[in-house]
């Protein structure tokens, strides 16, 4: 029996149509904001495509203390509100690291995203499952896919059961990330919609020194292997310039190939739920 969460109209579910989050990484300011909604809104109009925008007000891990973090909570939550006045209350979804972030945003997006690092902290989770949105964990790097039902299990402990879980790789030797393809249908076996996260798998955490590298050819690929599985979700983080992005550049996909990437994914996905995998 797989689980249904939902986004306001849409539905999550690992046996339904994927349903797509992206946007840029990093938030660069309103204008930049309301033109990456207004292309990925237009793409995903035109495939069908379920769709919730992402972007982070603040990247609060980085590599480096040089790096830029995106244009801060106060600016975001203004940004975040604007987007859902010009987009007929688009859905959104965005990065949070501090229990305070919760009730700053819980009136401006839909979706409350642990990252990866965060995962396990308590006070965190807590603080997201009492605002009543939904959340989407990532797995850390450092964990199994079995130990993300400890984290599933705090967030219902707490009230709240509209949970997803998120693949994005798993440490493998240093600056490097592996995915483990049998852990999706292992976080999936209680019915929890998977989100796999192609691009931060494609990431090279601290890469480049100063900054994490990456090799955004592969992002498709791996989207590609999650979907032929049966999942509820694909998270891209894409850019029409990524070479000149704030963060991550080298894992996030070009705006401008979006569309063909979304294409193929959506005929994997297909053919997935009409022949679902059987463990």
């Amino acid at each position: 029996m797989q689980n249904t969460v939902k986004i306001q109209n849409i539905e999550v579910s690992n046996d339904k149509p994927f349903v797509l989050l992206a946007g840029p990484c990093a938030m660069e300011g309103l204008d930049h904001a309301i033109d990456s909604v207004k292309t990925l809104k237009e793409i995903t109009d035109r495939l069908n495509i379920p769709f919730v925008f992402k972007s982070s007000f603040d990247k609060a891990n980085r590599t480096s203390v040089d790096s830029k973090r995106g244009v801060g909570l106060e600016e975001g939550v203004k940004i975040f509100a604007e987007i859902k006045r010009q987009f007929n209350n688009i859905p959104i979804v965005t990065d949070i690291h501090l229990p305070e972030h919760c009730e700053a945003l819980k009136d401006v997006v839909d979706v409350l995203q642990i990252p990866a690092f965060l995962c396990r902290q308590t006070d965190l989770l807590e603080a997201a499952a009492k605002t009543g949105l939904t959340i989407n964990v990532k797995k850390g790097q450092f964990l199994s896919p079995q130990e993300m039902d400890n984290v599933v299990n705090k967030i219902k402990a707490y009230g709240n059961d509209k949970v997803m879980v998120c693949e994005r790789g798993s440490s493998f030797g240093y600056n490097n990330l592996i995915n483990d393809f049998k852990g999706i249908p292992i976080m999936a076996k209680n019915g929890t919609p998977v989100i796999f996260d192609a691009t931060h798998s494609c990431q090279q955490p601290g890469g480049n020194g100063t900054t994490s590298g990456g090799n955004r050819e592969f992002a498709p690929i791996l989207a590609r292997c999650a979907l032929s599985i049966g999942i509820g979700g694909v998270f891209i983080e894409t850019h029409k310039d990524p070479e000149n992005s704030i963060s991550d550049g080298p894992n996030m996909i070009p705006m401008g190939e979006l569309e063909e990437v979304l294409k193929t994914l959506k005929e994997f996905d297909e053919l997935a739920k009409k022949n679902p995998a059987r463990i």
